[in-house]
């Protein structure tokens, strides 16, 4: 038992996967990866046995051709770079499984993305969720958009969501939020709050669904200042998505923008709006948040400088969809979480917008009134 132990962790290496994934594999590896290099390796996998190992994620069940009745669904999770922990985008995805998995009774399986992966192991991830009987099936974020539009039409019988992009399918739902009425919000904050004049936007990867973020941010400040100075900056370019999960980047880009004058800076990065708060605490500067209530979970040595978040409401689409699912009312297509349907607002944790609360609510009734249009970027 103990050498198969250390055999299997060396396979698990080889094959560069993570638990999750490798517990899969072994539990479907016939029809995985029957006639692929890796297959000798996986049916000795299979001589070792599966009593010896850890136990399988609780999520993991028994294989199944046919979609599970609503009260057995099973709900797997593909998350996007950064995964679980990221205090940000992923975050808010897992909170909404949280809260299904609480409140619905439903078993869930996550899988984690890695940086510099190819759309061809973005598809083996949703495929190793479909084989492995779960349903339905959650990608986060556009990342996944070619592959779940892939995948899904090899598993007609299995329901799709993905959230931040319109893939196409007859079983795909499409999650996507009004980014740039949130980021008009805190653009507003952020004028009102800036004593230089002067403010900053740090975006993860240059891509169409971040330029949303920008737009809105930027119409909002000089929806009150129109004369602001807005310094901007991308992290990467497509398709080196790491902009979404590196701090140090994230410092680097906010402490050029301190230095040259903002004194508030926006961050749509992901992970590595952790390097935003910290370049802001060194300057003595303000900073905002994104996606979650960042003032709640950044690490607490930087949470002070955080004076709002624009709240996408990740969680709140992602129960939603599997709350439809379990009552057998999941509709293919877009479902659009804007400001009047409550899916992106801003947040006044720690009471550093109390003076201009009113002000910011002023503009939020004119965008949900339709008297502002907010610009897309696009």
């Amino acid at each position: 038992m103990q050498g198969c132990r250390a055999f299997l962790s060396r396979v698990r290496r080889k094959l560069d996967v993570t638990e999750g994934e490798f517990t899969l594999l072994r539990n479907r590896f016939g029809r995985l990866i029957a006639g692929t290099a890796a297959s000798a390796m996986l049916f000795a996998v299979a001589a070792c046995g599966g009593d010896d190992t850890e136990a399988a994620p609780s999520g993991a069940p028994a294989a199944s051709s046919s979609a599970p009745a609503a009260a057995s669904a099973k709900v797997g999770l593909a998350y996007d770079i950064g995964g679980r922990g990221d205090q940000s985008f992923n975050d808010s995805a897992a909170a909404g499984l949280d809260k299904a998995k609480a409140e619905l009774g439903v078993e869930v399986n996550e899988l984690e993305a890695a940086n510099g992966e190819t759309d061809a192991q973005k598809e083996e991830r949703l495929r190793l969720l479909a084989t492995g009987g779960f349903n339905p099936i959650i990608a986060v974020g556009f990342a996944y958009s070619g592959a779940i539009t892939k995948v899904a039409k090899e598993f007609p019988e299995i329901k799709f969501a993905i959230v931040d992009d319109a893939a196409e399918g007859a079983n795909i739902s499409n999650l996507v939020f009004a980014e740039e009425q949130g980021s008009f919000l805190v653009g507003v904050a952020a004028a009102l709050k800036s004593t230089k004049n002067s403010v900053g936007f740090v975006g993860g990867v240059d891509v169409p669904l971040i330029h949303k973020f920008e737009a809105g941010f930027e119409a909002g400040a000089k929806a009150v200042k129109p004369d602001i100075k807005l310094q901007k900056k991308y992290l990467t370019q497509p398709p080196d998505f790491s902009g979404f999960g590196d701090p140090a980047k994230g410092k680097t880009a906010a402490e050029g923008m301190f230095d040259a004058g903002a004194d508030v800076v926006y961050q749509a990065a992901g992970g590595s709006g952790a390097g935003v708060f910290e370049a802001a605490k060194a300057a003595g500067g303000m900073a905002i948040g994104v996606d979650s209530d960042q003032a709640k979970t950044a690490d607490p040595t930087v949470a002070d400088v955080i004076i709002t978040s624009m709240l996408k409401k990740v969680d709140v689409a992602v129960f939603d969809f599997i709350k439809n699912f379990t009552a057998n009312t999941v509709k293919p297509g877009i479902t659009v979480y804007d400001l009047k349907a409550g899916g992106v607002d801003y947040s006044i944790t720690g009471g550093k917008i109390d003076d201009i609360k009113a002000q910011i609510d002023e503009f939020k009734n004119k965008v949900i009134s339709g008297e502002i249009t907010v610009p897309t970027g696009a």
